[in-house]
């Protein structure tokens, strides 16, 4: 029997299991081979949907402090990520003229670093003292800690901010009631708080189960999204759709004095027509999972007939969900490769996979890469253009399993 578990937004007890991806170590928990043989910790991992508010949330919440004090992803390593940070910095420079800039969970200042080179001034706040010490060395301003009400209660005394950025950081805060007040005291009467994050409709849609992890909290669509902000008194105005991550959303939000334009309407009557609001709509998820699981292994039972060598690329918080929900550890995989530094020399959660930098992948010259970074396709294809050509492929596991 499933347990009872309040939703996080609206506290009803209604909610449903979508998927249960059983016990997962921290996914960015990655380990030192010297620390190799002691006990891992690990924790049930699965996610239920409210049937009176619409929002997915993960079943059992790890605290904060566990997950992000000490981080190692740094924004930097991902040049499709970087690229697409500098279009956006331009583009609110433009369009907002910002006085004052604060993002949430800035990182190693990928971000606020466009606003810090024109002189706006700006702040970032990150929890992770390591990420914030390269951020400050950029010059950008950080302070180290997390975002809640009372912090913007604090900030506010000092300097009001009428633009307010939160790239992939909205899902991970356990109390998403405390974050949006948050927003409404520290955003100015005519500000904006412009936030991005992976689209749950195309998560479930496409079977994308890596996307769930323990930092992820939440999962949202605009049909939960709503009543949330009502509840503080503040209104998504605009929405838009990006490519990133799978795909992910784009919300514009604003004090409810302002009126929504035709974005939102029009993205919350598709909801609607795709049953967003109802439980079938999630009933298919699991049964995707499994199937991916399925090709996966029958693809790894092939190679193995064959004597193929099989590698991955990508030692993301996502890979780890993917490799330890589909059971795959270093008898099936020789090494992952990963552009950052902080993880190389280091082994991936519950799999006990070694990771390595991406040169390895030439050097090696595996016969199959599993591609774990999946929602970098292009970026990563063309980086690998030398092995490809050499006559290595890409396994791509989702949203169909595939070789390239």
């Amino acid at each position: 029997m499933i347990r009872e578990i309040q939703c996080r937004s609206c506290a009803s007890c209604s909610t449903e299991e979508v998927i249960n991806l059983g016990e997962q170590p921290l996914a960015n928990n990655f380990l030192s081979p010297e620390f190799l043989g002691l006990p891992e910790r690990r924790f049930p991992l699965g996610i239920v949907v409210c049937t009176e508010c619409w929002m997915l949330q993960i079943t059992d919440l790890v605290p904060p402090v566990d997950l992000f004090s000490q981080y190692v992803y740094f924004s930097s390593y991902s040049e499709a990520w970087v690229v697409h940070a500098a279009a956006c910095a331009a583009r609110y420079r433009e369009e907002f003229s910002p006085g004052h800039v604060v993002e949430i969970a800035s990182n190693d200042g990928y971000l606020l670093r466009h606003f810090a080179d024109h002189d706006i001034s700006h702040l970032g706040i990150e929890p992770a003292a390591n990420i914030a010490k390269v951020a400050r060395a950029k010059g950008v301003e950080t302070r180290v800690d997390f975002f809640s009400e009372k912090l913007a209660r604090d900030l506010v005394s000092e300097h009001s901010a009428d633009l307010i950025l939160a790239n992939n950081v909205f899902a991970h805060v356990p109390d998403t009631n405390n974050f949006v007040a948050g927003l409404k005291v520290l955003l100015t009467a005519d500000g904006h708080a412009v936030m991005e994050f992976p689209y749950a409709v195309e998560m479930i849609g496409q079977g994308e189960f890596d996307t769930i992890y323990h930092e992820h909290v939440f999962y949202f669509t605009l049909t939960s999204l709503e009543p949330l902000m009502a509840r503080h008194q503040m209104r998504i105005t605009r929405v838009e759709r990006t490519p990133m991550h799978g795909e992910s959303l784009r919300i514009f939000v604003r004090h409810d004095s302002h009126r929504a334009d035709e974005t939102v309407a029009s993205l919350r009557e598709e909801e609607v027509r795709l049953g967003v609001g109802s439980t079938a709509f999630y009933q298919d998820f699991a049964s995707k999972a499994e199937v991916t699981r399925s090709q996966v292994d029958d693809q790894f039972r092939e190679f193995k007939a064959k004597g193929q060598r099989v590698a991955a690329y990508g030692a993301a918080a996502k890979g780890s969900t993917f490799l330890n929900f589909c059971g795959l550890t270093v008898e099936d995989i020789e090494f992952v490769v990963d552009r950052s530094p902080h993880k190389q020399g280091k082994l991936m959660p519950g799999t006990l996979i070694p990771i390595l930098s991406c040169e390895e992948l030439g050097n090696r010259a595996p016969e199959v890469t599993l591609l774990l970074a999946w929602n970098f396709a292009d970026e990563i294809l063309g980086q690998q253009a030398g092995y490809r050509e050499a006559g290595g492929k890409f396994l791509i596991p989702i949203p169909e399993v595939r070789l390239a």
